[in-house]
């Protein structure tokens, strides 16, 4: 799951890269590989075919999805080989009727033979149009089945969800992911950590992903911190050097003053306010003094001592947790902003993790503001204002409403679970096997498949955005622009117009062939850049969050035709008595 560097070698591209060690062979299901023993079996060692990686529905609700994960599989190609422990254990585990050649034949199997056509990772897909298109030995493609849809669904369901937030928030509101506490287990952290941050997020508490990324890490502290003091006795130090006299100050004793003064200022009796959670923030204050950002809370400044108050608010009503804030928690955390300003430090700003956020945002940036005026510190009014209090799509959306003055929403739970929707259902169809194109029927239409080799584009209009992706069969001629194409639903006879494209973008490239990488691999925030720059292609009404337009994915007049002459000779004919 690490970064793949790149490196130029005469007129060669060397890929150095690392992956989490559960991505092999033997992570897939069981029955590919006993297909593959009756493949084996049945002297089909030679046959050759072609599969599609794609899905059918886009999700969210939404009419787009960002494609993600296609830099893991080629990675798993690079590295795909049974190695004697494996063979081993599937000798333990498979029939004993298994011929021994059987395991030869794996031994010695490689990802050599396959080719892949993939679109672009980072860009933005639809539903029917392979993500991937795997063409090579009919063995080894169906063993790679498992482990490429799983590399690709989650990736790219994560990356679809961080790309809605990042457009829920808008442009200048910074988002951090503080989901790994939350996440489907250590791999399922690592892999939310790393997708947010290509659907448009801007960093993450998961230190790993940090190092392994190179993803902005991001982090202040827990409400433990806060109740972990219950008064100025418990401070170790109280000294902070002043950055312009070079002087040693009592930070407690400037942040007390201040208190009194902002008081005043403010109208908040100061006895009302904890020294306990002053007592907190004047120590991170001494720790992090160039970086200071707090968590600011409803404590109780009387039962501190007796319970842990940062959440001892579940017991107020609204009104009586807002003052809490206000005259206690955002009220010390001015105080030690101020004495870190006479002593040459800017504090960041503050996280609020519970309450009526668009009030108590809207209330901190009006006290800033006051103080800003008063003292005449311009900066002051600008202070950091983070939000993380369970937040989802539909919360930023209502707080949007509410004219919030967040300025960075730290983000877990419905993030990284993608609790809306748990999995994009990618498939990995067979469309033609031995240069014969095969088409899967059901009753539901949405589940048959297109046959054979396709080939996609997307065709712009004159306004430049994106108006259709069209497939067509791999034998027809490429789209032109200014040229008009007849574009037809693949399986609604009367659904059908003309465009005439302005330009014409081939969507599937070659990335594997020969056994290697063939096309350069784009870093991680080159990716991220690629999903903002596609997001733009589309109009606003397909990605608007409620009832958006469905974006059309067309066939071609040829594929239409081949499509529904191919179903009528498989479709069973019925017969009535």
């Amino acid at each position: 799951m690490a970064e793949m560097k790149t490196i130029a070698t005469n007129g060669d591209i060397a890929y150095r890269s690392r992956q989490n060690g559960i991505i092999q062979p033997l992570l897939t299901d069981l029955y590919q590989i006993t297909m593959a023993y009756a493949y084996w079996k049945s002297g089909k060692i030679n046959d050759v075919a072609v599969f599609d990686l794609f899905f059918r529905k886009n999700p969210f609700q939404g009419e787009f999805t960002i494609f993600a994960g296609l830099e893991e599989c080629l990675k798993f190609l690079q590295k795909f080989h049974y190695s004697d422990s494996d063979i081993e254990y599937l000798k333990q585990t498979l029939p004993p009727t298994i011929e021994q050649e059987f395991f030869e034949f794996l031994r010695q199997l490689t990802a050599k033979d396959i080719t892949v056509y993939a679109i672009e990772e980072g860009s933005v897909v639809f539903p029917r149009v392979p993500l991937l298109r795997v063409d090579g030995p009919l063995i080894i493609v169906q063993l790679i089945e498992t482990t490429l849809l799983t590399l690709v669904n989650y990736a790219s369901l994560m990356a679809t969800n961080a790309a809605r937030y990042r457009m829920a928030a808008g442009k200048n509101i910074q988002l951090l992911e503080f989901g790994l506490r939350r996440a489907q287990g250590p791999d399922g952290g690592l892999s939310a950590s790393k997708y947010c941050y290509v659907g448009g997020f801007d960093g993450t508490s998961n230190v790993l992903a940090g190092k392994l990324f190179n993803i902005p890490v991001r982090g202040t502290h827990a409400h433990s911190y806060i109740t972990s003091f219950s008064d100025f006795g418990e401070l170790q130090t109280r000294i902070l050097r002043d950055r312009r006299t070079n002087q040693d100050r009592d930070l407690v004793a400037l942040s007390t003053e201040w208190r009194h003064r902002l008081s005043e200022l403010l109208h908040i009796l100061t006895d009302e306010a904890s020294d306990g959670e002053l007592a907190a923030l004047v120590s991170f204050a001494i720790a992090f003094p160039e970086g200071f950002v707090a968590l600011v809370d409803t404590t109780n400044k009387k039962s501190i001592k007796c319970m842990p108050l940062a959440r001892s608010h579940m017991g107020l009503g609204p009104r009586q947790f807002k003052l809490n804030f206000i005259r206690s928690g955002l009220l010390n955390f001015c105080s030690v902003a101020l004495a870190l300003n006479n002593l040459g430090y800017r504090a960041v700003g503050i996280r609020i993790d519970s309450g009526d956020l668009a009030y108590l945002s809207n209330k901190s940036r009006e006290v800033f503001r006051t103080i800003a005026d008063k003292y005449d510190i311009p900066w002051f009014a600008d202070m950091m204002i983070m939000a993380s209090n369970d937040i989802n799509e539909e919360t930023i959306l209502s707080l949007n409403e509410q004219e919030h003055k967040i300025d960075c929403f730290g983000i877990g739970t419905h993030l990284v679970t993608c609790q809306r929707q748990p999995a994009l259902g990618c498939v990995y169809k067979m469309v033609e096997i031995n240069n014969t194109p095969r088409i899967k029927l059901s009753q539901d239409v949405g589940k048959v498949t297109m046959p054979g080799k396709k080939t996609a584009y997307r065709l712009y209009g004159a306004d430049g955005h994106a108006l259709i992706d069209l497939l067509q069969r791999s034998i027809e001629s490429t789209p032109e622009v200014g040229q008009k194409v007849l574009c037809r639903h693949p399986f609604q006879e009367s659904k059908r117009a003309y465009v005439i494209p302005t330009r014409v973008e081939p969507l599937l490239k070659v990335y594997w062939e020969n056994g290697q990488i063939v096309r350069e691999l784009p870093d991680l925030d080159e990716v991220r850049h690629r999903v903002q720059t596609s997001l733009k292609t589309l109009r606003q009404d397909h990605k608007r969050n409620l009832n958006p337009t469905p974006y059309k994915v067309a066939v071609s007049d040829n594929l239409y035709s081949f499509i529904h002459d191919l179903w009528l000779q498989n479709a069973p004919i019925g017969e009535l008595s």
